[in-house]
């Protein structure tokens, strides 16, 4: 059992793959330098077929692989804040556009059908989903729908590009703060940019994870410059020869955190 977090630069795409067989893509972001897209991914590993594909923002950097991913192989159910629909999604992308990933995602909203009438089981993962209604917030950003799975008793957030709005939305329901004071593995809002820092999640709400992830490319603003921050908000822990607190893809690449039954042990590589 494994949860891989993919170098697709400044985007996001997870893959869950559980002991029986079922798998969980978290965003369908895609690799524009290496060429590495998530469905030809996936056919490479003779996988025809994804249970669940969640969408934690409606950006093209979060779905910029969705047109290879719906070419390459069948999705059967589709996660997201449902409160968005394909045309609050078209114009709230009317001033600048969409991309094709987000256009392919728009195409499929209104006619999209799951296969089978109960979503698929993942072995030995408990998942939610948090998000702020639509039109709380008209902004993608704060739309986001963030992600709580708790894989083997280990506890992964990821928080699509959450900022101060909706972040502040989301903490008013004391589940989602009790699923924030107990997070391992946190992935940073907005790629670890600035604008998704929300310190009270720290220093009110009790977060000490382990781990923080960064999926985001090499350095090009100064906005980027979170890693001192991040640092000083994690426990650490062994990674690769090194103790480590934060991780990124655009320093480490793919990072997979792999899930040992017999040993009652997760280990990160």
């Amino acid at each position: 059992m494994k949860l891989q977090i993919f170098d697709v630069e400044h985007g996001a795409c997870a893959l869950l793959t559980c002991i029986n067989g079922t798998r969980l893509m978290i965003d369908c972001g895609h690799n524009a330098n290496s060429g590495w897209k998530p469905g030809s991914y996936l056919r490479s590993q003779g996988v025809t077929h994804l249970d669940m594909l969640a969408i934690t923002n409606y950006d093209e950097d979060h779905v910029s692989g969705l047109p290879d991913l719906l070419e390459q192989v069948h999705v059967n159910w589709l996660w997201r804040n449902p409160s968005v629909s394909a045309t609050d999604i078209k114009n709230m992308k009317a001033k600048n556009g969409m991309g094709y990933g987000i256009e392919s995602l728009v195409n499929i909203l209104p006619t999209y059908k799951y296969t089978g009438w109960q979503p698929p089981e993942f072995s030995f993962v408990e998942r939610r989903g948090f998000y702020a209604p639509y039109p709380t917030f008209v902004d993608t950003n704060n739309l986001s729908m963030a992600i709580h799975l708790n894989i083997a008793g280990i506890n992964f957030l990821f928080s699509g590009d959450l900022e101060s709005g909706g972040w502040n939305t989301l903490l008013k329901d004391q589940s989602f703060r009790n699923v924030i004071a107990n997070t391992d593995i946190f992935i940073a809002p907005h790629h670890g940019r600035e604008s998704g820092i929300y310190p009270q999640i720290f220093e009110e709400y009790q977060c000490f994870p382990h781990y923080i992830i960064m999926s985001d490319k090499s350095h090009m603003y100064d906005t980027q410059k979170t890693l001192d921050y991040y640092s000083s908000k994690a426990r650490g822990g062994f990674f690769r020869g090194k103790h480590r607190r934060v991780l990124t893809t655009r320093k480490d690449g793919s990072i997979t955190f792999n899930f040992n039954f017999l040993k009652g042990e997760c280990l990160v590589a």
